[in-house]
């Protein structure tokens, strides 16, 4: 009997990754599947490429980084209708992607010298016969694993940053978005074809834990809490330092003073973008009792405008095709546990689609409040006041981001999110500003990528000191004298004792 398969699942064909579209199941490209020894050897290849790599420099790095920025500047709408073929993003919003990835690629390549070179290091009286030297030495190579919701935006956010600090990359795409991922490694080699320095490797899990063995010397994850884990678990086997960016159930609280136009604007679009398949997508809302009643009639008007469909709409299919299914029982055991659906509810679902949906008055044990849904769905509860919405928002083990609606406490109250990052009379848009770092806490992760913090975690510190004068107390040699001890001890006595 031949297997049959949805539209958009990944599926292997004589040694070959078959991509195709989750709307049409046109097929989107084929790659080839990589081995275990392959993995390996794409390795290799890297580390031979980023001694190469390193010894450009930054200012080499960053005319090749540049030059990369602006071919996929000129080839955006390419790129956009390929992300829309492959994952049916709809093409707005695969531009958008593409132009916040742009946005951190220009940045990382300028500002990795001031970063990450060797500066100077203020030394203490104790030791004021030494200066002090820092600088941050590329790991070698690096391995990204990425996911499938934003296939150009997220492994850039890692692998540009890698690259700005002299490192080889070798980047598994997920098998939903492989051709996108291989679009961005040729492109690349056509700014830098001397060295494979960015490369690809293709396949199912098997290949992603491949990579986390493979020798590598740090990797770097995007995607489910699980998956994390089991990433973690294979770099525990040689100690290969990972950064992991796991789930999000991000909440948004609107405040009394919240101007509702604008919060529900934000909030369909945090929670609908991308047909809601965004790690830092607004899941749930707590909404004070004095507007509740009347965000959720604004959100509801938005939300229901949005169109849905294959071409030209709001909001495309769903990717990944299993994904349906739990959507399906989110919004099911919502309703039957006495949530409303103001908009959209269980026959929302129709496959490969998802209709927009706003349920109120879930009882927070239920599944689409505590567990990460990844559609456009959308749970909204009353609360008293910002109090109770920041205990209810900090009470799940994810903490990536989160978004607050509100004048007068709302900086006070993103302060208090458990949380990475959290916006305020906005949502999402801590993603786009390349200069913040971009990561989660709990179960959605640890590690940076973007800004200062995103160079540094490519980067291992180098600690040198060096010697401009002889020792007025010496003490680490063993010609110290007694009376150096005692000088010692006076000193440290007239210097930190009172």
């Amino acid at each position: 009997m031949t297997a049959v398969h949805a539209p958009g699942t990944p599926r292997i064909e004589a040694d070959e990754l078959v991509s195709t579209s989750p709307a049409t199941g046109i097929e989107a490209g084929r790659l080839p599947v990589a081995t275990e020894a392959a993995v390996r050897q794409a390795v290799d290849q890297a580390r031979a490429a980023s001694e190469w790599w390193a010894g450009l420099g930054f200012t080499g790095r960053r005319q090749r980084l540049l030059s990369w920025r602006a071919l996929l500047a000129q080839r955006i709408e390419q790129l956009a209708e390929l992300m829309h073929v492959e994952g049916g993003k709809p093409v707005p919003d695969a531009i958008v992607e593409v132009v916040t990835a742009i946005e951190h690629i220009d940045w990382a390549a300028r500002n990795a010298a001031r970063v990450l070179g060797p500066r100077r290091v203020r030394s203490r009286l104790i030791l004021a016969e030494f200066s002090g030297h820092l600088e941050y030495q590329p790991f070698g190579v690096v391995g990204v694993i990425g996911p499938w919701n934003y296939p150009v935006f997220t492994p850039i956010g890692s692998a540009a940053y890698a690259l700005a600090a002299g490192n080889a990359v070798v980047l598994k795409p997920s098998e939903y978005t492989p051709v996108v991922g291989q679009w961005l490694v040729d492109t690349f080699a056509e700014v830098v074809p001397e060295q494979q320095v960015f490369t690809a490797v293709h396949g199912l899990g098997d290949v992603g834990a491949a990579l986390c063995r493979s020798g590598v010397d740090k990797v770097a994850f995007t995607g489910s809490t699980a998956t994390a884990r089991k990433v973690m678990a294979a770099c525990a086997e040689t100690l290969t330092p990972v950064l992991i960016e796991g789930g999000g159930k991000d909440a948004m609280i609107v405040d009394s003073d919240a101007n509702l136009d604008a919060a529900a604007e934000a909030c369909v679009w945090g929670a609908m973008t991308n047909a809601g398949q965004t790690c830092i997508g607004i899941e749930r809302v707590y909404a004070v009792d004095p507007v509740f009643d009347a965000f959720v009639d604004k959100v509801v008007a938005r939300a229901g405008r949005l169109t849905v469909g294959p071409e030209g709409t709001d909001i495309g299919p769903i990717t990944m095709p299993g994904q349906i299914d739990v959507i399906r029982r989110h919004i099911e055991a919502a309703v039957s546990s006495g949530g409303r659906a103001v908009l959209g509810g269980p026959d929302a679902v129709q496959p490969p689609y998802v209709h927009p949906t706003v349920l109120v008055d879930v009882p927070e044990e239920s599944a689409a409040v505590r567990e990460e849904t990844f559609g456009p769905t959308l749970t909204i509860s009353r609360v008293r006041d910002a109090d109770e919405a920041v205990a209810r928002a900090n009470a799940l083990s994810y903490g990536l981001g989160g978004s607050v609606f509100g004048r007068q406490r709302a900086l006070a109250i993103a302060r208090r999110l458990r949380s990475g990052m959290a916006s305020i009379n906005s949502t999402l848009t801590f993603a786009g500003m390349s200069t913040l770092p971009f990561g989660g806490v709990g179960d959605s992760g640890f590690g940076r990528i973007h800004g200062e913090d995103g160079l540094r975690e490519f980067g291992r510190a180098k600690a040198i000191t060096r010697r401009r004068a002889r020792s007025l107390l010496p003490s680490m040699t063993f010609e110290r004298t007694p009376t150096d001890v005692a000088r010692l001890v006076k000193a440290i006595k007239v210097m930190y004792g009172r």
